[in-house]
């Protein structure tokens, strides 16, 4: 990036530190019809371990937690909680099925802890059923007991639902080996090209530098790094001087805390920086589809009014609400966000998975979303928001 901004910076952040520690175990140990089977399954990041004895035990099945309510601790003591809801596949937008299904892994743990629950069991957030699970972040409640919890993949999930159902004394062993450390420092990394008449006024172009630790992270969100750099490469070898500032920012540990996006927050916040606006990739590297934006009406609409330019380029979608999640400590100080809208349909074959590699990225999709938001980091640039 020194190649291709005026300015290169790191901003020093303290990060959350966890270790997966060596590959899980997970297994059905009894069944009738099957006997011991080994299922595909990984700790869900930030979730304590079981050491090496593991956990075993009876299973529950819920899809969410009112029936994890209605059961109570009488049904639930002493066993373990398999949270088995997929996706809506009835939702155009995977991020919206993403959305129905994910609070059963990020505030499952817990719930199921509340009525005396061992451990517990995810369902994959994946929309397709594949033979790798899926980890991610969950967020444990304060004053609740942290129990072990572990992802499994799709096809595992529908293997031991069936089993649950027909086998009412069916028996889990899970062995995991994460352990969280004290925090660690890291940095978010910042680039900009200066504005030739407004150089007070920042246009933020984005994504994060963490990933999960199955694979490379390259949808993500390597992609949405990897655009934000190129947006500034695109100014310089264009020769485009931008009227205001564009800042490349590559932020730290979006996945389990959002640190770098807080600190970089605050940090504008105490250099009195303003941020015109705010623009993140982290959907993935995949074919543009538009923008989504978390502003005024009077900004959305001067965006739209920019649609008849941006739709020659397959950009037609600036109807949804969004940012980004790095982006979002940013809206608390009036900064329009505006979120990198790509084709949905594949990412969440890929998200927080080993298969999320350098290979699953294509080129000219991938530079196609460059284009785009140096296409709108331009017009932004150009004739600003107001």
């Amino acid at each position: 990036m020194e190649n291709f901004a005026d300015t290169v910076w790191l901003q020093p952040v303290m990060v959350p530190h966890w270790v997966r520690g060596q590959q899980e175990v997970g297994r059905i140990i009894n069944s009738k019809k099957l006997g011991t089977v080994d299922v595909n399954v990984c700790a869900l990041g930030g979730s304590v371990g079981t050491g090496p004895s593991g956990v075993s035990g009876s299973v529950v099945e819920v899809k969410n937690f009112d029936e994890l309510k209605q059961l109570g601790e009488k049904n639930i003591k002493g066993k373990i909680v398999f949270f088995n809801r997929p996706f809506d596949a009835t939702k155009i937008s995977t991020f919206a099925a993403y959305g129905g299904a994910v609070d059963q892994r990020g505030s499952g743990p817990s719930e199921a802890a509340k009525y005396g629950a061992i451990g517990v069991i995810v369902r994959s957030m994946g929309s397709n059923l594949e033979d790798y699970p899926h980890t991610g972040g969950l967020r444990y409640a304060p004053n609740v007991a942290k129990i072990p919890a572990i992802a499994i993949s799709t096809r595992h999930a529908e293997l031991l639902s069936q089993r649950v159902k027909e086998e009412k004394d069916l028996q889990f062993y899970f062995e995991t080996h994460c352990e969280t450390f004290p925090d660690a420092p890291s940095f978010n990394v910042i680039g900009e090209i200066k504005g030739s008449e407004y150089p007070d006024e920042i246009i933020v172009v984005s994504g994060h530098l963490d990933s999960w630790d199955l694979a490379q992270g390259a949808h993500d969100d390597g992609a949405g790094c990897v655009q934000a750099m190129d947006v500034l490469w695109l100014f310089k070898s264009l020769g485009l001087k931008p009227k205001r500032t564009i800042r490349a920012v590559m932020y730290m540990n979006e996945e389990n805390g959002l640190r770098g996006g807080i600190e970089y927050a605050n940090q504008a916040t105490l250099r009195k920086e303003k941020h015109t606006a705010a623009i993140e990739s982290d959907r993935g590297g995949f074919t543009p589809r538009g923008f989504t934006m978390s502003a005024s009406e009077e900004v959305k609409n001067k965006i739209r009014s920019w649609k008849p330019l941006l739709e020659p380029y397959g950009l037609t979608d600036f109807g949804q609400e969004g940012g980004g999640a790095d982006i979002g400590p940013l809206g608390p100080l009036g900064v329009p966000l505006i979120g990198y809208l790509p084709d949905s349909q594949r990412y969440f074959d890929y998200h927080h998975t080993r298969e999320d590699t350098f290979d699953k990225v294509n080129k000219r999709e991938l530079e196609l979303g460059t284009g785009a938001m140096a296409a709108l980091a331009y017009l932004i640039s150009t004739y600003g928001l107001k």
